[in-house]
């Protein structure tokens, strides 16, 4: 097991610690719907310093963007990020990630921590141009400062105007008395605030100080449980869940960051594929009867008949009631449809929705 930087310091809070993607991970402090509620109504802090990081420079960086991801990076200015997602051969996706464009010739790509080997060894099997990459992964820390309160409570650690940062926009400045830093608005939870990008020998004592700042405002910290419930009531997609090497982008409901303006790897069976319809889609339920929705439950017709799998489930501390993100046959995918839950034999019923479930 891995250990970030700040991991002794969420044992000696008291956190309840978990294997998460190879690293020794804070999963809950207090409870997931306390946690949970933080975020939603004030202010809490995530360390996310598992997610992987790739610096991609040079004068053909953008050129190996272009040919990796489905979206558009050549839409990027410097001080802008963007979603996007790394297809493979066969119609699937090696990972989701964000692009941020930090010069002319110089852009980060932030990985999901289950991933990092599998796509350094992707892109660099990729890499014909002659693109630069560096591997910067072991080497940062990433906190998430998120919910309404974010903001103010952040203010006063940094010169930075963080009420002009909008989302997926960032400013590298001074924070918390260190320098260099990324300072970005690209949050999972749909609460709002930023997430802090530090290198690992500064990142204790800036932890130290968002504490400081925040306690005026109730600022506590918050587990991988919370990131996770928080996350599926926006419907955002988890990698290993909701996608992974087997679902198309396009079937994942991820169309709009697949943009057919260039070519990429696999455009041309993807285009195919938008152009002749997908089969099945990733939908939106909530469970219009009493019941908890979990990873891998089945699916069904009203006449008990399997037609998919649940990838994300819970009950949702927001709304309390049971959610969920399945994959079922396009049929079935409209909003408003019937499908069923089956929970311990019993099929529930629930009704395909609109997401993100959670509206402000």
């Amino acid at each position: 097991m891995k250990n970030t930087a700040l991991t002794h310091v969420h044992e000696g809070l008291g956190a309840k610690m978990v294997p998460f993607a190879g690293y020794n991970m804070p999963v809950q402090y207090e409870g997931v719907n306390i946690e949970h509620e933080t975020v939603r109504n004030g202010v809490g802090v995530f360390d996310v310093s598992h997610m992987g990081e790739f610096f991609i420079t040079g004068p053909n960086a953008l050129a190996l963007i272009q040919k990796v991801t489905t979206n558009d990076a050549s839409t990027l200015t410097i001080g802008r990020a963007q979603y996007s997602c790394l297809p493979n051969d066969n119609g699937g996706i090696v990972d989701d990630l964000i692009v941020y464009k930090m010069g002319e010739e110089k852009y980060l790509l932030v990985v999901n921590a289950s991933n990092i080997e599998k796509d350094w060894n992707w892109i660099s099997s990729k890499n014909d141009v002659g693109a630069e990459m560096y591997n910067a992964s072991e080497e940062y820390s990433l906190l998430a400062i998120q919910g309404p309160k974010a903001m103010e409570a952040m203010q006063s650690l940094t010169s930075v105007d963080l009420s002009a940062i909008k989302y997926y926009h960032f400013e590298v400045g001074e924070f918390a008395g260190v320098s260099d830093v990324i300072i970005s608005a690209t949050g999972y939870t749909g609460s709002g605030g930023f997430e802090i990008y530090v290198k690992n020998d500064q990142v204790e004592a800036l932890w130290n100080k968002v504490f400081e700042a925040g306690a005026a405002f109730g600022i506590k910290p918050i587990g991988l449980a919370a990131r996770d419930t928080l996350r599926l009531e926006m419907g955002f997609c988890l990698y290993g869940n909701d996608i992974n090497d087997t679902t198309s982008p396009l079937e994942a409901g991820l169309g709009w960051i697949t943009k057919f303006t260039k070519e990429f790897t696999n455009s041309e069976a993807l285009k195919k594929q938008k152009e002749e319809g997908v089969t099945r889609k990733l939908v939106g339920f909530e469970l219009t009867e009493r019941g908890i929705p979990r990873h891998d439950y089945e699916i069904t017709d009203k006449d008990g008949n399997v037609i998919g799998i649940v990838t994300s489930g819970t009950m949702a501390p927001s709304l309390n009631k049971g959610i969920g993100l399945g994959y079922v046959p396009a049929e079935y995918a409209a909003e408003g449809s019937q499908i069923f839950i089956r929970i311990r034999k019993n099929d529930i019923p629930a009704q395909v929705v609109k997401l993100p479930f959670y509206k402000k």
